[in-house]
């Protein structure tokens, strides 16, 4: 379930950016809800079209099928599959488990289906991947929440990777991944607990699992709940944990909004959901200071971490310096900060660790906005040489002018 309050980026007409000549790219095999189980594969051509709309690049494509959260001794398996454990536990032969879902789907499923607003800002190009004008990469896995209702399954967890264009730093990578979960309760079900009103029942049931839940993962810690907002459930809550001396927020959740149950075959029945990001999890309980880190081959990161070990705390192996590299340019109506994120990835992949707005001016006679941004490269497996930097400075710089419209200082 993605936090739809999340993201503040300025919501305007993005135009779609202009793409590098074709590579050859690996063939991903990927599991489809939309008819049967059997495995389906995702070609570079079906989500990098010609489609007026799309905005998915090569570099979001590659990560297509990597599958990270299948692997039990990677920190992203670990916690999925202590998460699972704990719903086993507490609650035998309740939950079904979904993680091999596919990630392409429709717009319809990714926004109206869970009641996300017309004019949302996650519906902008700027902030999502459009295949086409009505298919999305999804953008949470709350994407499949209602065909699974559909579908008859009355109490889930889905799982998998989501991709969402964003901000380049430590703690945002336009592929993560999330966990969504949902228990439905019938009316005889919580008449039978002694409650009277199912909201009620939902929200007290909702709050006991996800405290456990807390626990299962960070131990006895002090908790509180803070009220929120979500287009899908009424109330919304969000679960904070006083975790190494700071509040910290573990997950989103609350009691899902009746017109979603009433539209697919729940009418009558009261639901919650939640929703958590496996990455956050995971920086916060193995100490993993960059969100890079968990795309990483390196054998000296991956070989810290063993299958159902909560309790391991990554020890940094290697510091390679940060090079800066600053990019100034007027800019024009339709820029955005995200087209400019998706640039330098695009270009630098992951040794962009950084892009930070540092000077913001407009001219008092011409009425014209100058931006600057500092772009850090670093490496966390090598150091970079300084022609390898100016050669990747030089291409960002000859692309954000072509590309993005905008006038070069």
């Amino acid at each position: 379930m993605r936090p739809m309050a999340l993201n503040c980026h300025t919501c305007r007409p993005v135009p779609s950016l202009l793409r590098p000549e074709p590579r050859a790219l690996p063939r991903v095999a990927a599991m489809s809800t939309e008819s049967s189980p059997a495995a389906v594969v995702v070609s570079r051509d079906e989500v990098i079209t010609g489609d007026p709309a799309n905005n998915v690049t090569d570099n979001i494509y590659e990560k297509i099928g990597s599958n990270l959260h299948h692997i039990p001794t990677h920190p992203l398996g670990i916690i999925k599959e202590a998460i699972y454990g704990y719903f086993d536990r507490m609650y035998p032969q309740t939950f079904e488990k979904f993680d091999d879902l596919h990630p392409v789907v429709k717009a319809t499923a990714n926004f109206d289906e869970v009641l996300v607003p017309s004019d949302h800002v996650s519906r902008s190009p700027n902030d999502t991947y459009y295949v086409d004008s009505e298919t999305v990469l999804r953008c949470h896995t709350s994407a499949h929440q209602a065909e699974t209702l559909r579908k008859g399954f009355a109490s889930f967890l889905v799982t998998g990777d989501v991709y969402r264009r964003d901000s380049i730093d430590a703690t945002h990578y336009p592929v993560f991944h999330q966990m969504e979960g949902v228990r439905v309760f019938t009316e005889e079900e919580w008449k039978a607990a002694g409650a009277s009103d199912g909201t009620a029942y939902c929200e007290q049931e909702l709050k006991k699992a996800l405290e456990g839940l807390a626990k299962e993962l960070f131990g006895e810690v002090e908790m509180r709940w803070i009220d929120a907002y979500f287009p899908f459930t009424e109330p919304s809550f969000e679960l904070e944990i006083f975790f190494n001396g700071q509040w910290l927020e573990v997950l989103g959740c609350g009691v899902m909004e009746q017109q979603i149950l009433d539209s697919n075959g729940r009418e009558g029945h009261k639901a919650w959901a939640f929703g958590l990001g496996l990455e956050r999890l995971a920086m916060v309980l193995f100490d993993i200071p960059d969100i890079r880190l968990f795309w990483t081959s390196d054998q000296r990161f991956l070989k810290q971490f063993k299958a159902g070990a909560l309790d391991t705390k990554f020890k940094p192996y290697s510091k390679f310096p940060p090079c800066f590299k600053d990019v100034a340019f007027w800019v024009s109506d339709d820029f955005t900060e995200n087209n400019l994120c998706e640039l330098v990835r695009g270009i630098a992949g992951d040794l962009v660790e950084e892009v930070k707005l540092i000077d913001d001016f407009t001219h008092p006679k011409t009425g014209k906005t100058s931006n600057c941004f500092r772009i850090a490269y670093r490496s966390m497996e090598r150091s970079l040489t300084d022609d390898e930097i100016n050669s990747l400075q030089e291409e960002v710089r000859a692309q954000v002018a072509s590309r993005l419209k905008v006038d070069l200082r």
